[in-house]
């Protein structure tokens, strides 16, 4: 993801640290403080937290394998400002196995590649996932493994998704948001820390191109807390995904 750079002071850090001088003075409880601070942070939410403009591309094709099997092919592209272009690229697959008409199970692979201005480095990723399709709600609890060239331990990250799925007309178009929320239950010596990473949110619509291919176009809003005295970031993205399913298989609607 884009690297975080130093941002110099402003009157934003002025105001804050006045506001508590003020309060000092006038000698407010210590209980009224950290609501001085709170207030103020919110009144200037760009010395909370930096913010970039964004742009993800995919492409998921849906291969049938078997009656209850696909195979999933991915690739991703994501483009951001702070980054001067293209930072991240991901190619992957994922197998598919229909357990129920509700149930999928999936396990897979993808490679993800650093570039321009993102500092992170390429890693590998294992990950499995359990999808639950119940009438306009879809759900995926999805687990990765990490895997960094600088180091031995593998980085565990849970996420978990809930999509609703709203129809709009008989021929596929549908307007949908959802939640994606990034746990990561351990820290490694390579730069994962334990807690809740990031959210992610997206609003949209899905719009067929044909009975095979459909789109969905909306926009993301991914929020990463701050950690390791890097600051907080927010992501305002045009998400963009492409869809392609050929003949034998009807699985659920999800995002990335």
């Amino acid at each position: 993801m884009p690297t975080s750079v130093s941002i110099p002071h402003t009157d934003h850090d002025s105001s804050l640290t006045g506001a508590y001088r003020r309060a000092m003075s006038r000698r407010i409880q210590p209980i009224a403080l950290p609501l001085v601070a709170v207030g103020a942070t919110l009144a200037n939410p760009a010395a909370a937290q930096q913010q970039d403009e964004q742009l993800w591309l995919q492409i998921n094709t849906h291969v049938p394998v078997a009656d209850r099997v696909r195979v999933t092919l991915e690739q991703i592209a994501r483009f951001g400002d702070r980054a001067g272009g293209l930072f991240q690229t991901e190619f992957g697959g994922i197998v598919g196995y229909r357990a129920s008409d509700q149930i999928e199970l999936g396990i897979g692979f993808r490679k993800v590649g650093a570039h321009n201005g993102n500092s992170a480095d390429d890693e590998d990723r294992l990950r499995q996932h359990v999808v639950g399709t119940f009438g306009p709600f879809t759900t995926r609890f999805r687990i990765d493994e990490r895997f960094h060239p600088r180091g031995d331990e593998i980085g565990f990250r849970i996420r978990p998704l809930v999509r609703y799925n709203h129809r709009l007309g008989r021929k596929g178009l549908a307007m949908f948001v959802s939640h994606e929320s990034f746990i990561l239950p351990n820290s490694t010596a390579w730069g994962q820390r334990r807690g809740y990473e990031r959210m992610r949110n997206i609003v949209g619509f899905v719009v067929p191109f044909g009975k095979r291919v459909s789109a969905d176009i909306g926009y993301l809003n991914q929020y990463r807390f701050a950690a390791g005295g890097s600051r907080a970031q927010m992501d305002h993205a045009l998400s963009f995904q492409l869809t392609i399913s050929l003949p034998g298989w009807t699985g659920a609607k999800l995002d990335d």
